[in-house]
């Protein structure tokens, strides 16, 4: 797959979700976090994925969040909303409702807990991709979702689907996401879905992250990225080996506890956590910050 250019860009960060001391939704942190995120140098944002407690912000709640955040961007990059679901007719009504707002495109994740065998995956994607005209990313991520989406079925969508434009792969399987990328159609795109596996995916062709650490390093962790997709190995590997600690300690513990601990360190608090995740303890935060001065993103 020799392309050059993803519609989405290369480093499209999965923008955290702030809440207020009652843990509502801070619209006003949120049009205030979207712009930093963007002149940070990040080239998409995705709203209220995993990293923006997807799980406990409820429909009304994500239309509010989606509508912030594409007012406060402005059309200076794309606004990805993520509308998936375990439930495929919710998951359509819902995307159907979003696709108005503004957003520039849609991720969809593996559904989750029911466990569909191999052609329900197909199904349930078929079915969405052909009930909107926005462009879709799929996200496969084992470790939440228990089961895994192969890459035969990736590649089926990606074929099948024009508007299945990308996945954001996380299952940590290397010759899988090999797999895809070897047998990727034009116009489809393979993001890494872990910060840390960055490096590795790029170098086998990769197009970019969907990354978590650009919400509170985005021009440290676009250096890795802009240098591997300039073919500069070799420094790409300097800058990446010197984040990587990073990368590893924000997931020290459940996702997002530490990105929000992360961003107080660094002085601009987004509110805590909403149960069931709790926020970081005095310990974790004490080593977060040891690990954000030790990688000189706390100074």
């Amino acid at each position: 797959m020799a392309q050059t250019t993803p519609p989405f860009g290369r480093q499209i960060v999965a923008m955290v979700t702030p809440f207020d001391e009652e843990r509502e939704l801070d619209l006003d942190r949120v049009q205030e976090f979207a712009d930093r995120l963007v002149v940070g140098g990040n080239d998409a944002i995705i709203v209220n994925g995993t990293t923006g407690e997807s799980p406990t912000v409820f429909y009304p709640q994500k239309m509010d969040l989606f509508r912030a955040v594409v007012e406060a961007v402005a059309g200076r990059v794309p606004v990805i909303a993520n509308v998936g679901d375990n439930c495929t007719a919710d998951t359509v009504s819902f995307a159907r409702d979003v696709e108005p707002l503004g957003v520039d495109g849609l991720m969809c994740v593996v559904p989750y807990y029911n466990k569909p065998p191999q052609e329900g995956l197909y199904q349930h994607f078929r079915t969405i991709a052909g009930s909107v005209g926005l462009p879709i990313i799929l996200y496969n991520i084992p470790g939440r979702c228990v089961i895994n989406m192969e890459a035969e079925t990736t590649l089926r969508l990606a074929r099948d689907c024009g508007n299945v434009v990308a996945v954001k792969e996380a299952s940590g399987r290397m010759d899988q996401i090999h797999a895809i990328i070897d047998g990727a159609p034009e116009g489809f795109w393979v993001y890494s879905g872990d910060d840390a596996a960055t490096y590795d995916i790029m170098a086998a062709g990769g197009a970019g992250v969907i990354s978590t650490i650009a919400n509170v390093a985005p021009e440290r962790m676009k250096q890795v990225v802009d240098l591997c997709a300039a073919g500069d190995l070799e420094a790409a590997k300097q800058a990446n080996d010197a984040l990587l600690p990073l990368m590893n300690g924000l997931f020290e513990t459940s996702n997002p506890i530490l990105v929000k601990e992360a961003l107080r360190l660094v002085g601009f608090p987004v509110g805590g956590v909403r149960l069931p995740l709790i926020d970081a303890t005095p310990e974790q935060s004490a080593r977060l910050e040891a690990i954000m001065r030790e990688t000189g993103v706390l100074r």
